[in-house]
């Protein structure tokens, strides 16, 4: 039986998606202003990133299994009503310890609703539709993380950081409905998948685990150490851009928002050609270049000598994380079996937001003793050495896959 690709669907699952992450970055500006309104310091800005990133990490074995084994619809329902009722306290409460346990709670929820979103994708669409249709849900996060910003200065300005709480309590509405309004679903009761899983995919079989995969391990490892890297450079970029560089904080601002322009190209233009690079090992290579393109934009930030020469290096090095999320999506739908596709985006998150976290965590502590140049390059540095050290494995499981007797 033949399958047409949901389109609808596919832009109603993205269109939750833009709304949700713009709410996201919207709270945690005005978040991270009421702490420092309330007399917080550094350390509880610190627990609050910590609240709203580990339980993505740390629950990533439970809410893999409920996007595998509960309704989708049923699961973007629940977790959007929890969520927005989590944002309406949040937009009363005052004391720091209270504002991270709700911080808390309502990363438990996007640690469900990821997966669940990201499994449901590849369901939506014809294989060969699904490089562009991950494109258009990855053009849809990075417009909301664009658009955030802006929107909480204006709201935060204007009216304090309740209303932006608010909105944002109200964004997470936006699932609800997608639930609601999407007709593809996962594990309803007599109902298969609509999608057809891609052979590899069928290969690997129940019993999935990322450690197995040796290829998409490896891939994994280098998005890790990268990712880790880059998220040193967020906490480093803004000592570095304004002390470094003496740039404004206006410049800072068109700084920072090149990288998410760059990803919203990328999500453009890979999604229209990632279909064609076809065989997934092709798709590997293709995720260590744009890999090594990040990482080379980065270690030539170290060299420029104003702040404005870093918007053309960003938007290059955002252009390939766009199309890095593109080449993830396509991958794990092609060798991940559709019964395992919300663990197996639970633990790749997991890992991706871990190696984040400690990016972060070391980008804090290194900031303060070293000069922030040198940081710069050698977080690029060290990404690029970490996908120049994965390419080796990831030969080596393409030439196991490609002998069968070596399988």
């Amino acid at each position: 039986m033949s399958f047409t690709s949901r389109w609808g669907d596919v832009y109603l699952a993205s269109a939750a998606r833009g709304i949700s992450t713009c709410g996201d970055f919207l709270a945690a500006t005005a978040l991270a202003l009421a702490l420092q309104q309330a007399g917080a310091g550094g350390t509880a800005v610190a627990a609050l990133l910590l609240a709203a990133s580990l339980p993505l990490v740390l629950l990533a074995p439970v809410t893999g299994r409920i996007a595998d084994r509960y309704d989708s619809r049923l699961i973007l329902i629940a977790a959007g009503l929890a969520q927005a009722a989590v944002c309406l306290g949040l937009a009363v409460a005052r004391q720091p310890v209270v504002i991270i346990v709700l911080v808390a709670l309502l990363a438990c929820g996007l640690a469900v609703t990821q997966p669940t979103l990201s499994a449901l994708l590849p369901e939506m669409v014809r294989p060969a539709d699904l490089a562009r249709a991950s494109g258009v849900n990855q053009t849809a996060g990075s417009l909301g993380m664009l658009l955030a910003p802006a929107l909480a200065g204006i709201l935060v300005g204007q009216f304090g950081t309740r209303v932006p709480l608010l909105v944002d309590a109200v964004s997470y509405l936006s699932l609800v409905a997608a639930g609601l309004l999407i007709r593809t679903r996962r594990n309803t009761r007599g109902r298969r998948p609509a999608a057809t899983a891609a052979p590899d995919a069928v290969r690997a079989g129940p019993g999935w685990s990322l450690r197995a995969d040796r290829l998409l391990a490896a891939a994994a490892a280098a998005v890790a150490v990268v990712v880790g890297a880059v998220g040193a450079i967020n906490v480093i970029d803004v000592f570095f851009v304004r002390e470094s560089l003496a740039a404004s904080t206006t410049v800072y601002g068109v700084v920072g928002a090149a990288w998410t322009a760059g990803m919203l190209a990328g999500a453009v233009l890979f999604g229209r050609l990632g279909h064609r690079a076809g065989h997934p090992g092709r798709l590997v290579r293709g995720m260590l270049l744009v890999l090594a393109g990040m990482c080379a934009t980065v270690l030539a930030a170290a060299t420029v000598g104003h702040a404005l020469l870093l918007v053309p290096l960003w938007l290059l090095g955002g252009a390939c994380n766009g199309g890095l999320n593109v080449f993830i999506s396509v991958v794990v739908a092609d060798r991940v079996p559709p019964a395992a596709r919300g663990r197996a985006w639970a633990v790749l998150g997991a890992v991706i937001q871990g190696a984040g976290m400690v990016g972060f965590l070391l980008g804090g502590v290194l900031v303060d003793r070293f000069d922030p140049r040198p940081l710069v390059a050698a977080a690029g540095a060290a990404g690029l050495v970490a996908v120049l050290g994965c390419t080796p494995f990831v030969r080596r499981a393409l030439r196991r896959e490609a002998d069968p007797a070596r399988r």
